[in-house]
């Protein structure tokens, strides 16, 4: 009986730091969605891979994401109101003690969708197959309001749309919120060197 009240130490330690990354993310990332705030990203960009997402509601504007440091960085602020994704994978490189790791994290596999509201992506750069209904382009970026926090500075160029599909979707990303992210098969998986999404 007493084997099972002991905690294996070493096991304990191996999981522990992973189900924080997810936790700090999850959390993050809701969080920054509710409270609608700006952060101050890291520096370093990652990337974002989807089969297919399907969005109602969708912006275009530009903005500047700043890093701690003060360095500033153009993005594209893609925002999608309500998103419907299969097949998404998030992957990030991160320099360790025992050399670059990969960090990915995955969901909509298997017939499953990941289901995002309020979304926000500032791109660095993307390629994908769209198609886009109800599109406005060269609208003053302060006036759009197909989605929350997807706005941009007053006298900035901007778009909009009703409705988007996009496939086989390629970002490189510096930041990215949400107000809600749910998916139903989560997968995270941390690798000893190179290994993203595409």
């Amino acid at each position: 009986m007493a084997e099972l009240g002991r905690v294996r130490w070493k096991r304990f330690g191996l999981l522990l730091p992973p189900v924080a990354v997810v936790t700090s993310l999850l959390v993050g990332a809701t969080a920054q969605g509710v409270i609608g705030a700006t952060f101050v990203v890291s520096g370093s960009s990652f990337k974002l891979f989807a089969r297919e997402l399907r969005g109602q509601g969708f912006t275009l504007a530009t903005d500047v994401d700043e890093t701690r440091k003060g360095r500033l960085y153009p993005v594209i602020v893609a925002g999608i109101r309500r998103a419907a994704v299969d097949e998404l994978c998030s992957s990030a490189l991160v320099k360790t003690p025992v050399g670059t790791i990969t960090l990915r994290l995955t969901g909509g596999q298997g017939g499953n969708e990941v289901i995002i509201d309020d979304l926000v992506i500032d791109v660095v750069a993307g390629q994908t197959a769209a198609s886009i209904r109800d599109l406005e382009l060269g609208r003053d970026a302060s006036t759009l309001d197909e989605v929350p926090g997807g706005r941009g500075p007053a006298g900035t160029f901007g778009g909009q749309a009703r409705v988007v599909t996009l496939r086989n979707v390629r970002l490189g990303a510096r930041a990215v919120t949400a107000a809600t992210f749910s998916l139903p098969d989560l997968g995270l998986k941390v690798t000893r060197g190179t290994h993203e999404c595409y």
